[in-house]
C-alpha cells in the first residue's frame, strides 16, 4: 500500500506548471518594438548621408558646368545692354571722327579765302537773329512759353533759311545780268523759287479732305 505523503508529493510535482520554453534566438526578433530597428539605423543613416553628399556634390558639379557654359556664350554672345552701349561707343568714336575731318576740312578752306572772303565769312558767324524778338514770335504763335535751347535752336534754322534766300538770290542776280548788290527784286525771285521748288515752310493751313 502507497504512502499517503508520497502520493500527494507526486501529485503536487505533476500539477506544478511547466516551465515555459525559452525562446529561439531567431524566434520574436520582429515582435520585439526596436530590437531590429535599434540595431539597422545606424547603419540606415550612415547609407543616407552618403547618398545625399554623392548627390550634392553632383549637383555642385553640374551647377559649375553650367556656370562655365554659361560664361563661355557669355563671351561669344553678350548680352543686348553690353551689345548696344559698344554699338554707341563705336558710333560716338565714329562721329567724333567725322567732326575731326569736318574741322580739318574747314581750316583748309578757310586758310584758301582771300582777304574780302575771310571777312564776308566772319560777317556770316557773327550774324544772328535777336533771340528776344524770337521768343516773343514763338510765344505768340503757340500761345506758351518756351525755354532758351528752343529759342537757339529756332534762331539758328532762321539763319540757315536767310542764308539760302541770299544764295538763291545771288544766283538770280547772275542769271539776269546784273551786279551787287541784291536788289528787292532778286530776294522776291529767290523766295519764289524755292516756294515752286517746296523748300519753304508754307505758312497757309491746307484743308484735307477725306473720301
Amino acid at each position: 500500500m502507497a504512502d499517503p505523503a508520497r502520493v500527494k508529493a507526486v501529485a503536487r510535482v505533476s500539477e506544478a506548471p511547466a516551465p515555459a520554453e525559452r525562446p529561439k534566438q531567431g524566434e520574436g526578433s520582429g515582435d520585439a518594438p526596436g530590437s531590429s530597428g535599434k540595431v539597422s539605423e545606424p547603419a540606415a543613416v550612415q547609407t543616407t548621408t552618403k547618398e545625399q553628399g554623392k548627390a550634392r556634390s553632383a549637383e555642385d558639379a553640374a551647377a559649375a558646368a553650367a556656370g562655365d557654359e554659361e560664361e563661355g556664350s557669355s563671351s561669344l554672345h553678350p548680352p543686348p545692354a553690353k551689345k548696344l552701349k559698344v554699338e554707341h561707343d563705336k558710333k560716338k568714336e565714329k562721329r567724333q571722327k567725322v567732326d575731326e575731318d569736318e574741322i580739318q576740312k574747314m581750316q583748309v578752306l578757310v586758310s584758301s579765302f582771300s582777304e574780302e572772303q575771310l571777312n564776308r565769312y566772319e560777317m556770316y558767324r557773327r550774324a544772328a537773329f535777336p533771340k528776344a524778338a524770337i521768343k516773343r514770335l514763338i510765344q505768340s504763335i503757340t500761345g506758351s512759353s518756351v525755354s532758351q535751347n528752343v529759342v537757339i535752336a529756332m534762331s539758328g534754322i532762321a539763319k540757315v533759311f536767310a542764308g539760302e534766300i541770299v544764295e538763291e538770290a545771288l544766283d538770280v542776280c547772275e542769271k539776269w545780268g546784273d551786279t551787287p548788290p541784291l536788289q528787292p527784286k532778286h530776294m522776291r525771285e529767290a523766295v519764289r523759287r524755292l516756294k515752286s521748288r517746296e523748300q519753304t515752310p508754307n505758312s497757309k493751313h491746307k484743308k484735307i479732305l477725306f473720301h
